[in-house]
């Protein structure tokens, strides 16, 4: 088929990847976000999507919003059999939605109908799910509602962070939707319609989402703090400035600190939850890099008493 891929981040390049490799396919066009500014100097930067179609010799068409006119023109004009979706970041019209004759498929990071949204990877960790996976779906006008064409699963791992398990997800994820391109050729693939039990919703992660309650019990802080990692990024608040909060682990056998009393000692920082303490294993203070949570609190000087959280 021909194909013009849609996507952004770093986290859609394996599934560009994926179908570039399979020889079976031609992609014919890339779209994306258009350049951000970023950095300090807040220079432009094109998406990292773009820089490896450019590598790759495609064209790459950045629209400003996908119902703008002369890229809907384009789009006609190249006549995609298919167009696959991985993280564009932008709401499709159905005036682009009907210009390939096999749809928009989208690969979506979580196991359909199960947490429809932007997060999804954040949304499974938060929750405590214990198994995850990635769905490829005919995209329609509704939110990740569309219906099925495959899927693969993916174990959560007591320590994985949102950026660990995405990262995997992606390589899992470009291998199924390389898949589904083929089956929807062949023909050997049929979309199944999404059941209406089980439907949850995974809204973008917001700051104050990210904000730790200490008076939850241990296993929510360590879920909200992996959960969060790399973005937004949990955290605190400490003698009144954000502190980030970039690895904890539970402490089951230590109960003897009240929700966000500290205890720092020569080598560890001990904080106060709900039900038992957790260990501050790396911090990030306001304006300063990450550093280990020992050394943070050696440089705060805590006095015995103090909190987080307050």
């Amino acid at each position: 088929m021909k194909l013009v891929f849609a996507g952004t981040p770093e986290v859609a390049v394996p599934a560009l990847d994926a179908l570039i490799a399979s020889g079976r396919h031609e992609v014919a066009a890339v779209v994306t976000r258009p350049d951000a500014p970023a950095g300090r100097g807040r220079r432009l930067v094109a998406s990292p999507v773009a820089e490896r179609a450019e590598e790759a010799g495609i064209e790459v068409l950045k629209p400003a919003k996908p119902r703008d006119p002369g890229f809907l023109e384009r789009l006609r004009e190249i006549a995609p059999d298919c167009c696959p979706v991985v993280a564009y970041g932008a709401l499709l019209p159905r005036v682009a939605l009907d210009v390939p004759a096999r749809g928009w498929v989208n690969l979506h990071f979580s196991l359909l109908p199960a947490w429809r949204g932007a997060a999804p990877v954040q949304h499974a960790l938060m929750a405590g799910d214990e198994i995850t996976g990635a769905s490829t779906f005919l995209i329609e006008e509704g939110l990740d509602s569309g219906p099925v064409y495959g899927t693969v699963t993916e174990t959560i791992r007591p320590t994985d962070t949102s950026g660990d398990l995405l990262t995997r997800l992606a390589f899992a994820g470009a291998g199924l939707l390389a898949a589904t391109m083929d089956g929807i050729e062949d023909g050997s693939l049929k979309a199944v319609p999404q059941p209406d039990e089980g439907v949850t919703l995974a809204p973008k992660i917001t700051v104050e989402d990210a904000r730790v309650a200490w008076t939850a019990p241990a296993l929510r802080v360590d879920r909200v703090v992996r959960g969060c990692t790399p973005a937004p990024g949990a955290w605190t608040t400490f003698r009144g400035e954000r502190l980030k909060l970039v690895q904890a682990v539970p402490l089951p056998d230590r109960t003897d600190l009240a929700p966000g009393q500290l205890a720092a000692g020569k080598n560890n920082v001990y904080v106060g939850t709900g039900s038992h303490a957790v260990e501050l294993l790396w911090v990030q203070a306001q304006g300063k890099k990450p550093m280990r949570a020992a050394d943070w609190a050696r440089g705060a000087r805590i006095t015995e008493g103090e909190r987080v959280g307050d």
